[in-house]
């Protein structure tokens, strides 16, 4: 669960931390005092794209800061997903972190460490989900209902590897047609890459090669220059009376003898000690160089020989020497990708094969759908029963797709009967917004029962209700706060009644900046929250005792 949202600089809030209970909890205030700016921060901090810096940092500061905590469960997948990543803290916390500048730049931190949005979001998706105010509107377009069915009956990822197979199958597809339509084309592309190839191959160039056969010839080539040079150094350190080795056996001669008379001279004897044993060392490794170091013949002419060629090559293909191992196996990709279109009959195999991964993992969806629509057709047939809808029927209609397509082999579509004896018709076409808003709530919070993240986040999803439906409306978001953390973005004093804490947001001037500020509610802030949005701005002893009904006070 969500534990902890720490905010600075972002839009107008300056600097806020909240800190979230269990259970349902309701985010209240007038319009235009900051929620759902709270909700967008925290939708930051799960991921979301930052797509307008200037609306998102605070005007007059550098950058925009929100950092959410949440709990995570021992034994969890994402506890594993963490530990596999090396983001584990260690103490069962996730500790989502970002950072926006005005330039627009973004950072993402989980636990400390650096992460890339797709990390973020992955993670964020088995800690929280956030349903928007927009979310009813998008159940107008079929790829949105599409989406959001197969999100609820667990079906996403097979969707996914459904339309990746299609796509495959497709592409093979076309690849036949082009290959019959361009053999000729394609003859003389592949002779010629034939050639490339095998140029290339020649060179039985290996990764790090280029750096191994520069430095192996420049000590080649300065061969003679090394000889010399370690000789003479050998020389010096251990060749005749006057080597440094030898000079310095003398001064430890001189310096032993004088021990007995003044230990202090100790400690520049076992300096010296010291040194003779490196000098020695040194004397040693120069002279097992020296003797490695006599080349082979022909060696360095070889080596030249071999770095002219990749030069060549590496020119000929307008790339670094480093880079050419990626165009032989570029180059040999399009090859073998010719030589399959080649042969049309060869092309149509693996168009085959293709087609018939596609069929398996299409049906299976399409299984799996069959019987997630009745339970969904169900559920919020029952739904809609209590918000005041009697009587009302929804229904996932399935409708085969001949020959299939990247959403599989039928076309989802949600239909609403929202009367008594009235028959199922699209909902994009039938329903009001009343009964959108209805519908689309029932949907969200059916859809969040089924879900696995532990945190619920509810923006203005109540939009376009009221009265009695809006109570019940409280009433399923407080038990669905029973097994979940539950926050809700409301207007309705309704809804706000039936959380099980609340908080208040308004907006204040200070030093001429708007700023946003978030105040929890005790007992009395509650009634008299509950009471503004009963009454307005002047509240009465009247629309106080209302609200003490409404919050069973």
């Amino acid at each position: 669960m969500l534990h902890r949202l720490f905010i600075r600089d972002y839009a107008i809030v300056d600097r806020l931390e909240m800190e979230f209970p269990d259970g349902f909890g309701a985010l209240t205030g007038e319009t235009g005092a900051g929620k759902s700016i709270l909700v967008d921060a925290l939708s930051l901090a799960l991921g979301e794209r930052a797509d307008n810096a200037a609306i998102v940092v605070r005007p007059g500061r550098e950058r925009a800061e929100v950092v959410a905590e949440f709990g995570v469960a021992a034994d969890s997948g994402l506890e594993a997903w963490l530990r596999e990543n090396d983001l584990d803290s260690g103490d069962g916390a996730c500790l989502l972190r970002r950072v926006v500048d005005t330039g627009g730049r973004s950072r993402a931190m989980i636990n400390g460490s650096p992460v890339t949005l797709a990390q973020m979001r992955e993670a964020a998706g088995c800690l929280a989900d956030i349903h928007g105010q927009n979310a009813h509107h998008s159940l107008l377009h079929a790829e949105a209902q599409r989406r959001m069915f197969d999100r609820h009956a667990g079906l996403a990822d097979l969707a996914e590897e459904t339309a990746g197979k299609y796509r495959a199958w497709r592409d093979l597809r076309e690849m036949r047609e082009n290959a019959e339509r361009d053999v000729a084309a394609a003859a003389a592309e592949r002779d010629l890459l034939e050639w490339q190839v095998k140029e290339l191959h020649a060179l039985a160039f290996e990764p790090g090669q280029w750096q191994e056969d520069n430095q192996e010839q420049r000590r080649l080539a300065h061969a003679a220059g090394l000889i010399e040079g370690t000789t003479e150094a050998l020389a010096a350190l251990d060749e005749g009376d006057v080597a440094a080795i030898a000079q310095l056996d003398a001064a430890l001669s001189r310096l032993h003898g004088l021990l007995d008379f003044d230990e202090a001279l100790r400690v520049p004897a076992d300096l010296l000690d010291g040194a003779r044993i490196q000098m020695n060392e040194a004397a040693h490794a120069l002279a097992r160089y020296r003797e490695r170091l006599d080349p082979e013949p022909g060696r360095l002419a070889e080596l030249e020989a071999r770095i002219s060629s990749v030069t060549a090559a590496a020119r000929k293909h307008r790339v670094p020497p480093e880079e050419l191992l990626g165009v032989t196996d570029r180059l040999a990709a399009r090859l073998e990708e010719l030589r399959l279109s080649a042969d049309p009959a060869a092309l149509a195999e693996h168009e085959s094969a293709a087609r018939a991964a596609f069929e398996a993992v299409g049906k299976k969806l399409s299984a799996g759908r069959l019987t997630a629509a009745g339970e969904l057709s169900k559920a919020v047939t029952d739904a809609m029963q209590q918000l005041a809808m009697a009587g009302g029927r929804f229904e996932v209609a399935l409708s085969p797709v001949a020959g299939g397509s990247s959403a599989g082999f039928e076309n989802v579509e949600f239909q609403v009967a929202a009367n008594p004896g009235q028959p199922l018709r699209p909902l994009a076409k039938v329903a009001s917004g009343g009964e959108l808003s209805r519908i689309g709530l029932a949907l969200q919070v059916i859809a969040s029962s089924a879900g696995q993240a532990p945190t619920l986040i509810f923006d203005e999803v109540d939009v376009g209700i009221g009265g009695s439906v809006a109570e019940i409306v409280g009433r399923m978001l407080r038990q669905l706060g029973r097994g979940r953390q539950v926050l809700c973005v409301t207007h309705l004093p309704q809804v706000a009644a039936q959380a099980d804490w609340q908080w208040s947001v308004a907006k204040q001037t200070k030093d001429g900046a708007t700023l946003s500020q978030v105040t929890p509610l005790d007992e009395t802030g509650r009634i008299d929250e509950v009471a503004r949005m009963l009454g307005g701005v002047k509240i009465t002893e009247t629309t106080r005792t209302h609200a003490r009904e409404m919050l069973g006070l």
